[in-house]
């Protein structure tokens, strides 16, 4: 039997691979004298995906500490964003969410018996816990509830009461689950600065603060299970995990953005102290890593192909999926499933329905716009005016896109330029080559008329997301319905300011590396 773990040896496993911790002298002075007590919360909304991996698998080291774990399933925060869970679909999705979660822990070997589960609605609905509520309320300003809610909660044009209560549910759950410390992802750190800033106002204690990394997605961006191509559900079949990895964003020698690196750092890693890259023999055979290191190391020097990355991620995922597919292979689970996650067609009450339905509100976040590289650049072969273009946006292959660019921008201007591209639009064939995006340009309100592609900031990554400021959490459509006009209803409203940044309603257009521009078209229109 090993040794119990020391104070130090507890401290490095607590905060080994996170991203920031608020509260370090505090944490190491409580590991001298006792077991931390700690917890990570999940709103149950959409299905959880791969990435509840990174979590799960730093739950697993606090047990490795001695850490006295619980796991708040948050059904009253679910609802409170902006409805993403409906009243109606609440019990549901919770008990969908807590056989799913202890499906995964069981997957990589954590003990269920060493963890607290509790619902939020066990005690927050309690005279003491509302009381509070009332008292929080009386103290917070306006301002400070949107700030804390604004990586978190989803933003929409007309904000809810209730995004602003939600901030403040999460600083008391700290004090009313009796911790010591919140675990969760830097998104949530305006809420924990929140926490910190608050709770001190009703006598109870600041809590320590341990926050994970944002992974990226597969598509480079943050994996969301509101974007479909961005993650790998737990229930996906075999095929389609192959399919997803195929298409997903891993560019030769590239560590940056990398989805599928960063999924064998912060799970696989951790939870085997070991990675295999699987290769054929003529590429030099298998090769064992014991060091996250001198993985991305060689993959960043081209040693590591992205083919052999992803097929051994696969099969080291498969292995992991497994146990879960086979426990919700029952009929119970499956009905469970269909019931919590209805398709749009058979939507209970409350939720989003084909019919019936309330007017789709038309937002920014509506439209899949990506980072492009353009790889080549030739004449359309029936149209003067037309480029075909092939564009590198993230995905598996390049995108064909067709553009009235010929007498506006030269091709050498074009020819490996980035580019910002909508992705989403439906498919046209322009002069017989079908086009699969729309290259997004600033041209002059005048004549002669200019046209400018707009340029996202430097140092950007093909298939990274751009979105509008105040809309980063919003869900593109699979693919915009020409009928419903989604795209110019909001293009009517993108404008260049005179600082040369593109705009919808005076909002900037951004990437996480800054504002999108073009060269000098002021107070130009965008199309």
């Amino acid at each position: 039997m090993e040794p119990a773990p020391g104070p130090q040896e507890k401290y490095q496993l607590i905060t080994r691979n996170l991203q920031e911790v608020l509260g370090e002298d505090k944490l190491m002075a409580i590991l001298k004298e006792r077991e931390l007590k700690i917890y990570w919360g999940t709103a149950t909304t959409g299905k959880p995906h791969v990435a509840y991996f990174v979590p799960m698998s730093k739950i697993a080291d606090f047990l490795k500490a001695g850490c006295e774990v619980t796991i708040l399933f948050a059904d009253l925060h679910a609802y409170l964003d902006n409805m993403k869970a409906p009243w109606e679909l609440l019990e549901l999705r919770t008990r969908y969410y807590e056989h799913v979660i202890k499906a995964m822990l069981e997957s990589i070997g954590v003990p269920l018996e060493k963890l607290r589960f509790v619902r939020g609605t066990d005690y927050q609905l309690s005279k003491e816990y509302t009381l509070d509520v009332y008292r929080l309320s009386s103290v917070v300003t306006q301002h400070d509830a949107k700030k804390a809610g604004a990586e978190v909660v989803k933003q929409v044009e007309h904000p809810l009461l209730s995004g602003l209560l939600y901030p403040g549910l999460q600083a008391l759950d700290e004090e009313y689950l009796k911790v010591d410390a919140q675990f969760g992802g830097v998104d949530q750190r305006k809420i924990f600065t929140f926490a910190e800033k608050y709770l001190p106002s009703l006598g109870y204690a600041k809590r320590i603060h341990l926050m994970n990394p944002m992974v990226p997605g597969l598509t480079g961006s943050k994996m969301s299970s509101s974007e479909e191509d961005s993650k790998i559900d737990l229930l996906d079949r075999k095929e389609d995990v192959k399919k997803k990895l195929k298409k997903a964003f891993c560019e030769p020698g590239n560590v940056e953005n990398n989805g599928v690196l960063s999924f064998i750092k912060h799970v696989l890693f951790p939870l085997k102290s070991e990675f295999v890259v699987l290769r054929e023999e003529k590429w030099g055979g298998n090769k064992t890593y014991t060091a996250y290191e001198a993985l991305e190391k060689d993959f960043a020097e081209q040693v590591v192909h992205p083919g052999d990355l992803k097929n051994s991620v696969e099969v080291a995922l498969n292995k992991l999926l497994d146990p879960i597919r086979e426990k919700f292979n029952c009929p119970e689970l499956k009905k469970l499933s269909s019931a919590a996650y209805p398709t749009p067609s058979k939507a209970k009450p409350g939720e989003k329905s084909t019919k019936n339905s309330e007017p789709e509100e038309v937002v920014p976040s509506r439209l899949d716009i990506r980072v492009g590289k353009v790889i080549s650049v030739e004449k359309h072969p029936d149209a003067d005016s037309l480029y075909v273009e092939k564009i590198d946006v993230g995905e598996a292959e390049p995108r064909t896109v067709v553009s009235g660019l010929v007498h506006f921008v030269p091709k050498e201007q074009l020819q490996d330029r980035l580019v910002v591209l909508l992705c989403n639009l439906k498919p046209q064939k322009m002069r017989g080559v079908e086009s699969q995006g729309m290259v997004l340009c600033a041209s002059s309100v005048g004549e002669p008329r200019q046209v400018e592609p707009l340029d996202p900031p430097a140092g950007c990554c093909a298939g990274e997301r751009v979105y509008v400021e105040g809309y980063e959490g919003g869900e593109p459509d699979e693919e915009l319905k020409p009928k419903k006009k989604v795209f110019e209803k909001l293009q009517a409203d993108f404008r260049v300011s005179e600082d040369c940044v593109a705009q919808w309603k005076q909002r900037n257009f951004l990437t996480k590396l800054g504002t999108v521009s073009c060269k000098s078209l002021k107070g130009g229109s965008i199309s």
